[in-house]
């Protein structure tokens, strides 16, 4: 009687550790382009290493400020469901308190990251997140358009705009009525604090909130550089880029409507994917400037990988996330979706640069990466963003000028800062 209880309990202990070791995990995903579908053979090769966990994609709304507002909401309440959050390079100082520190976890990989990038997902001296490809947007151009036109790639706003003005009436007349100048991303979201930090960076208005602390947005500097995108609208832009995102962008761009566009590198891939009308037609460089002698500017992005610290499969959830940032998948992302590595051997890779050569060739525009004010606003960088991109917007709309909307803006900030950030 001792022996068969003594051989049911090692079979309940048996079951018990098995329990354990299973893992059912459940990440979520702010899709643009084909990133859903990259991901779902991401989790295929990582279930079939690992056959005793299941993964399951959660998909999110491409827009970042709809997703930063969900996934706040979830790890306010502390829900468990989730165990790995896609994170855009901006939040992990705003939930850091939620997230599990990967410093131990990632000890024996992260010397391979760049220290920049791993900087940025480090908040009280704690690893929060693991970077998985990081960003900057690049100027997207038609190289057939502007040969046709004896035009040169512009290295200004003011030029971009001119040519931009002559292509687009040009085409029009040939025919194309649907043809823009110019689109890129409008819309009252994270994306346009993105474009506005670029257009005012790049013409020497400052950074928004300087490293410092110190609000500088209220310059004539910016004012005009925002003024400037104002005339856009309706001339090279749609009356609609108010309402774009990156993928409304790339929709009109991609069907062979547009001369120019503002956009992430994924666009690259798809744009010379078969079904696309500009494949081959079209190349990237840095974004304009002001005037000569202004640095260019380029928003830094980035994604990386958060596991919750609400997740019960802790050990399984920080497994499958240096699974999706690992040396193989940074790879296959690159060559895929032409998703900037944050790993620095993978750009000296030889078949990367035979087959995304746009990889190494990005890095001319990673080197006038400027970053989003998020380090010195902290936990406030969201409202510093929301009160900056309604102001944008609203100049754009026509509500206001440029400098009547940033005086307004800099009284908000004040407020918002009170005696320190």
């Amino acid at each position: 009687m001792k022996m068969k209880s003594l051989m049911l309990g090692l079979l309940m202990s048996v079951s018990a550790v098995a329990t354990v070791q299973a893992a059912d995990l459940q990440i979520v995903l702010g899709d643009t382009g084909t990133g859903l579908q990259f991901l779902q053979g991401q989790v295929e090769r990582y279930m079939a290493a690992n056959p005793e966990d299941k993964v399951t994609i959660v998909p999110m709304p491409s827009s970042t400020s709809d997703q930063f507002g969900q996934y706040k909401l979830w790890l306010a309440a502390g829900n468990t469901d989730i165990d790995v959050y896609t994170t855009d390079v901006i939040w992990a100082p705003q939930l850091a308190d939620h997230l599990t520190d990967l410093t131990e976890a990632t000890k024996d990989i992260i010397g391979g990251y760049f220290p920049a990038i791993v900087e940025s997902q480090t908040a009280n001296g704690k690893l929060v997140a693991l970077p998985s490809f990081t960003d900057a947007p690049a100027l997207y151009y038609r190289k057939d358009l502007l040969e046709k036109y004896g035009k040169s790639v512009p290295k200004t706003w003011d030029e971009l705009a001119a040519t931009a003005k002559e292509i687009q009436d040009g085409e029009r007349a040939a025919g194309n009525k649907d043809m823009w100048g110019f689109v890129w991303q409008g819309n009252a979201y994270e994306g346009l604090t993105c474009d506005a930090l670029e257009w005012v960076k790049s013409s020497g208005g400052g950074q928004i909130v300087e490293p410092d602390g110190t609000i500088s947005i209220n310059n004539e500097k910016a004012a005009a550089a925002i003024d400037r995108a104002k005339g856009w609208v309706g001339t090279i832009s749609p009356e609609g880029v108010l309402a774009y995102g990156e993928e409304e962008s790339r929709g009109v761009w991609q069907l062979g409507n547009a001369v120019f566009m503002r956009n992430w590198p994924y666009a690259y891939g798809l744009g010379n994917g078969a079904d696309s009308a500009v494949k081959d037609k079209f190349d990237v460089t840095t974004l304009p400037v002001g005037a000569e002698g202004d640095a260019p500017a380029a928003t830094l992005g980035g994604w990386n990988l958060a596991v919750s610290k609400y997740s019960p499969d802790q050990d399984a959830a920080i497994r499958l996330v240096k699974f999706l940032s690992s040396p193989e998948e940074q790879k296959l992302r690159a060559i895929e979706q032409t998703n900037l590595p944050t790993l620095v051997a993978t750009y000296d890779d030889p078949d990367v640069a035979a087959k995304a050569p746009i990889i190494p060739l990005w890095k001319d525009v990673f080197l006038n990466a400027v970053p989003r004010p998020s380090g010195p606003t902290g936990l406030k960088y969201n409202e510093v963003s929301s009160l900056f991109w309604s102001a944008v917007h609203d100049t754009l709309s026509g509500n206001g000028t440029g400098a009547e909307n940033l005086e307004l803006l800099e009284a908000k900030l004040t407020e918002l800062k009170g005696d320190a950030w």
